[in-house]
C-alpha cells in the first residue's frame, strides 16, 4: 500500500477503518489515520462530499457507506473537502475492491483513490473560459457527433437553450445543414479534423437563419476528442450590404431622374464613369461619348485653366458651389451654367460628383434687360453707381480678364475722362476737375466713344465697368 500513488483505505465488513496509505491521507488533508475517523459512519460526519454538479451526497451515497453495502461503483469522480468547508479542495476518482481469501464473504475492503483535482481544475478553468467567451462557441464530441457543451453566446444568437442541444446529435439537431462546402465539413467533423472558416446559414430556434462565419478546432474534453466551434455573426454585415445596395439603387435612380447635369468622375485626372440623362441632353454628349474619357477629350470646358482650379480646390476643400462656367457642346456652341462639385463614395470608390445648371436663358433674359434699359436711356448721369455695376455684372458674369477682352487701346487722358463718366461727372465738372476746357472734354469723350465702339454715356459706363475700369 505504501508503495502505490493511488490512495488506498481500508475497512472491515463491519464498517471500521483499519488503515490507510500516505497518499490517502494527503488526498485528505491529514497526517494520521485516526483523522479519517475509526468507522465509516465517522468519516461520513467529517468530510463534505458532492458530486461535480456540486450537490451534496447522502449519508448512503458516500463511497464507503456503498462499500459496505456491496455496491460497485468504478471511476466514481466525487469532490471533497472538511465538513463545514463550502468549497471543494480534492476531486477524487474512487473505485470499490473487495478482497477474500476463500471466495465467500468479503474479508477486507479497499476504497481506492485518484487524485484528478488538477484535471478538473484545468476542465473547470476552460468551463469557465468558454461560458465566459463572449464568441458564440459549441463543442461537439467526435465519437458520437452528440452537442456536448454550448455558451451563452451561442444561446444569445440562435435562440436555443442548452437543454435543446446538450446530448443530442448532429442528425437531431442539423447545425450545418446550410453551410459552404457541406460533405467536406462533415468529414472534416466525422475525422475530428479542423474545419476552416466558412460561410453558413445558421438555423435559428425560432425558425429563422442567420449568416455566419464558423470554424472548427480540435480539442479534448474530458479524455474525449472533440471539436470546438467558434462563430462569428455575419448578418449585421449583410444589413449594411443590402441598406448600401438600396442606398445605391436609390441614388443611382434620382442620379438619372435628376433635371440637372450630373457626372461622376474618379480618380486625379477625374475620368467620368457616369453621365445622367440631363447631361447628355444639355451637351449632346451619349454615355458611349463620355464615359471613360477626360474633360479635355472631349473639350467641355470654355477655360481650362478655370477647370484646373475648381479641381484644385476639390483637392483642399473636397467641394465647391455655385461657380459661373462656361460648357461647349458636342456641336460647339456654348452653353451658360453654374457648376458645383462635392466629394463622394461610389462602391466604397472616392469620386466627385459634378452637377451644371443651365442658365443660358436666364442669362439671355438679363442681357435683353440690359439692351433695354440701354435703348431707353440716352444719359446716364442719373443713374447710380450700384445700377451700373449690377448691369456690368450682368453683361459680365464670369468676370473675365479685362486685358483678354478689350481690342482698344486708350491714352491715359482718355481713361481719366472715362473714370470721371463713371462717377457720374458731367462735362463741365471733369473740365473743372482735370484742369480743362469743355471742348477739350467734349473732344476726348468723342474719340473714346470712337475708340471704344459706343455712342452714348450709358454704353461707356458698362463698357468700363466690364473691365474694371471707374470701379
Amino acid at each position: 500500500m505504501e508503495s502505490l500513488l493511488e490512495g488506498v483505505i481500508l475497512m472491515d465488513p463491519a464498517g471500521i477503518i483499519l488503515g490507510a496509505n500516505a497518499a490517502a491521507l494527503t488526498m485528505h488533508g491529514i497526517a494520521k489515520v485516526e483523522e479519517l475517523g475509526e468507522t465509516a459512519e465517522q468519516y461520513v460526519q467529517r468530510f463534505c462530499l458532492r458530486y461535480r454538479d456540486h450537490r451534496r451526497l447522502t449519508h448512503r451515497e458516500y463511497p464507503l457507506m456503498r462499500l459496505l453495502a456491496g455496491e460497485a461503483f468504478p471511476d466514481l469522480i466525487v469532490e471533497v473537502a472538511p465538513l463545514g468547508t463550502n468549497t471543494p479542495r480534492w476531486v477524487h476518482q474512487v473505485r470499490d475492491v473487495a478482497m477474500d481469501d476463500d471466495g465467500g464473504e468479503p474479508d477486507c475492503l479497499a476504497l481506492v483513490i485518484h487524485d484528478v483535482s488538477e484535471r478538473f481544475d484545468a476542465e473547470d478553468r476552460f468551463e469557465a473560459m468558454f461560458q465566459a467567451n463572449p464568441a458564440p462557441a459549441l463543442i461537439v464530441r467526435v465519437s458520437d457527433q452528440r452537442y456536448v457543451r454550448i455558451n451563452q453566446g451561442f444561446i444569445d444568437l440562435s435562440g436555443y437553450g442548452r437543454g435543446d442541444l446538450v446530448g443530442r446529435t448532429l442528425f437531431e439537431v442539423d447545425l450545418f445543414s446550410q453551410v459552404d462546402r457541406r460533405d467536406f465539413v462533415r468529414e472534416c467533423v466525422a475525422a475530428g479534423a479542423v474545419v476552416p472558416q466558412v460561410e453558413a446559414e445558421l438555423p435559428l430556434a425560432g425558425g429563422d437563419t442567420k449568416l455566419v462565419i464558423l470554424a472548427g478546432q480540435p480539442i479534448e474534453v474530458g479524455n474525449d476528442p472533440c471539436l470546438l466551434f467558434t462563430f462569428a455573426d455575419l448578418e449585421p454585415r449583410r444589413r449594411a450590404e443590402r441598406a448600401l445596395e438600396t442606398n445605391e439603387r436609390h441614388f443611382a435612380t434620382v442620379f438619372d431622374m435628376a433635371p440637372v447635369a450630373m457626372v461622376i468622375t474618379t480618380g486625379e485626372d477625374h475620368r467620368i464613369i457616369n453621365v445622367n440623362d440631363a447631361f447628355r441632353r444639355l451637351t449632346g454628349y451619349s454615355g458611349h461619348d463620355a464615359i471613360g474619357r477626360v474633360a479635355d477629350d472631349l473639350q467641355l470646358w470654355n477655360d481650362g485653366e478655370q477647370r484646373q482650379g475648381l479641381e484644385d480646390e476639390i483637392r483642399r476643400r473636397g467641394g465647391f458651389r455655385g461657380h459661373d462656367v462656361r460648357v461647349i457642346r458636342k456641336d460647339g456652341n456654348p452653353v451658360d451654367c453654374i457648376a458645383s462639385a462635392e466629394r463622394i463614395s461610389v462602391r466604397s470608390d472616392e469620386c466627385v460628383l459634378w452637377l451644371y445648371q443651365d442658365i443660358s436663358a436666364r442669362r439671355r433674359g438679363e442681357l435683353e434687360l440690359v439692351e433695354a434699359i440701354e435703348a431707353v436711356m440716352k444719359d446716364a448721369n442719373w443713374l447710380s453707381r450700384s445700377i451700373m455695376d449690377k448691369l456690368a455684372t450682368l453683361r459680365n458674369p464670369r468676370g473675365e480678364n479685362p486685358a483678354n477682352l478689350s481690342t482698344a487701346e486708350i491714352s491715359p487722358r482718355e481713361r481719366e475722362v472715362l473714370e470721371l463718366i463713371c462717377q457720374g461727372l458731367e462735362d463741365s465738372a471733369i473740365a473743372e476737375k482735370l484742369g480743362l476746357s469743355r471742348n477739350t472734354v467734349r473732344n476726348h469723350v468723342a474719340r473714346l466713344y470712337g475708340k471704344i465702339g459706343v455712342n452714348r454715356r450709358s454704353a461707356a459706363v458698362v463698357w468700363a465697368r466690364e473691365r474694371g475700369v471707374g470701379g
